[in-house]
């Protein structure tokens, strides 16, 4: 009865926003109440059930996605993300347009949500494209790749940020792992699925577009913007500092080093919110202040950050509710029990779930979080955290169709048939998935 539940959940969910076009967050919380009911959940513990999903879910990621958000629009604001893409495109020349596109990408995506990053970058890219005269999907195709990536295998993204909090894995350790599997997925589903999907839909590639939806492109002349190792080192400095203390965490625990002040330090630097507040304040110095810009224009570009961001965090905190009634309500205990003596790798459990969830939903997030509900009592105590979060993050974005935001944008923006957004956006997130899980599992037989 349970999962048949779940099911049904699933569906009306479905039909919720889908069919009656209600806000996602408002579904969510509309299926956590019919769920716990149908659950047999006491009528007392059903409200205070949501709210501990709700705020146990917003309380660890919330200042980590807020501050996230500033640190990305400010980059964006400033030119740095223009500096970025412009720089690389014209050290690789002609030749290797599609590389530099590729890091290009990877580095914002690192520090952009991956709307922001495609609204900001597909005007580059078209802008390029009409000057090289080469297809706009040459581009498109490795940029999407490594925005999709960095979007679901690397903190402060929303997703890999919620999930390692429910499963209580250390973010830096996730990062770094994150980081291991996201470049050869990035190679694979980007220049080299490109090849693929030149051979097997050649058509698609005369397209030409429409991004007259994206409004007024601010740009910027590149002597206006910050230099380039300004704007690459402000991206990534949250990625070092959590780096720099999850290796010395990992080399302290290798060779049995006992607990100091200088690692404690260390580790409460490298801490994601500490990490997240140090690195928004290099940010707003070098994309503000040490340009002249009046802190007023900063602190605007911070406000409308948090703005832009309210609804999804909303959305993220009714997937932590909807998430805490599937334990609460024992749906989590009884697949545990389904699956008590399988042989099956939670890795693989994990990704199963979330690809199944991320099909029927559309959004990765929502997908991820719900199947944390459902995998946190299967996990022992031999299990790394940070591979399981890496695998339900790699689950959450396969197969992404028609009721996922990112299927529309890829199609009008790239001016494609359903069938042909289908036989490349759909498929590439696919790629990126089972690609992803499949380096997953290689770390995992040496970690």
């Amino acid at each position: 009865m349970p999962l048949i539940i779940v099911a049904i959940a699933i569906v009306v969910l479905l039909l919720l926003i889908m069919g009656l076009k209600l806000n996602t967050f408002v579904s969510l919380i509309i299926v956590s109440f019919g769920s716990a009911l149908a659950l047999g959940m006491p009528l007392d513990k059903i409200v205070k059930t949501i709210e501990e999903g709700l705020g146990g879910t917003l309380g660890h990621i919330a200042l980590i996605f807020g501050l996230g958000a500033m640190l990305g629009k400010l980059i964006a604001d400033s030119g740095g993300a223009q500096r970025i893409a412009m720089t690389l495109v014209n050290k690789f020349g002609e030749k290797n347009i599609q590389w530099a596109v590729v890091i290009a990408s990877f580095i914002i995506g690192v520090a952009l949500f991956f709307e922001v990053g495609l609204v900001l970058l597909i005007p580059i890219i078209f802008a390029i494209s009409k000057e090289l005269k080469i297809s706009i999907l040459f581009l498109g195709i490795p940029m999407v790749a490594a925005l999709s990536v960095t979007h679901g295998f690397l903190p402060p993204h929303p997703g890999p940020t919620a999930i390692a909090g429910e499963y209580g894995a250390d973010i830096g350790e996730v990062l770094l792992y994150g980081f291991i599997v996201a470049i050869p997925t990035v190679l694979i589903a980007g220049p080299l699925f490109t090849k693929f999907t030149k051979k097997i839909t050649p058509q698609v590639f005369m397209k030409t577009g429409n991004i007259t939806s994206l409004g007024e492109h601010k740009t910027f002349k590149l002597e206006d913007t910050p230099s380039f190792g300004i704007s690459v080192f402000t991206a990534l400095l949250p990625v070092i500092i959590m780096s720099i203390s999850t290796i010395m965490t990992l080399l302290q625990e290798t060779l049995g080093l006992a607990e100091n002040g200088e690692l404690a330090v260390i580790q409460f630097i490298g801490n994601a919110s500490t990490s997240m507040v140090i690195s928004l304040l290099v940010a707003i110095y070098t994309m503000g202040i040490a340009r002249k810009i009046p802190i007023k224009t900063v602190m605007d570009s911070c406000s409308a950050a948090i703005s832009q961001i309210g609804m999804m965090l909303l959305i993220i905190g009714g997937g932590g509710a909807f998430k805490q009634v599937l334990i609460n309500g024992g749906v989590g205990d009884y697949v545990a029990e389904l699956f008590k003596g399988t042989s099956m790798s939670p890795i693989l459990l994990a990704w199963m779930i979330a690809a199944i969830l991320r099909i029927s939903l559309g959004s990765a997030t929502v997908a991820a979080l719900s199947t944390t509900g459902l995998v946190i009592p299967m996990l022992g105590s031999d299990v790394n955290l940070a591979l399981v979060v890496l695998a339900t993050g790699a689950g959450s974005v396969i197969a992404s169709h028609v009721n996922d935001a990112g299927f529309w944008m890829f199609k009008e923006y790239f001016g494609l048939s359903m069938k042909e957004t289908f036989a490349t956006w759909t498929l590439l997130e696919s790629v990126i998935s089972v690609a992803g899980l499949g380096f997953i599992l290689l770390i995992s037989l040496f970690v």
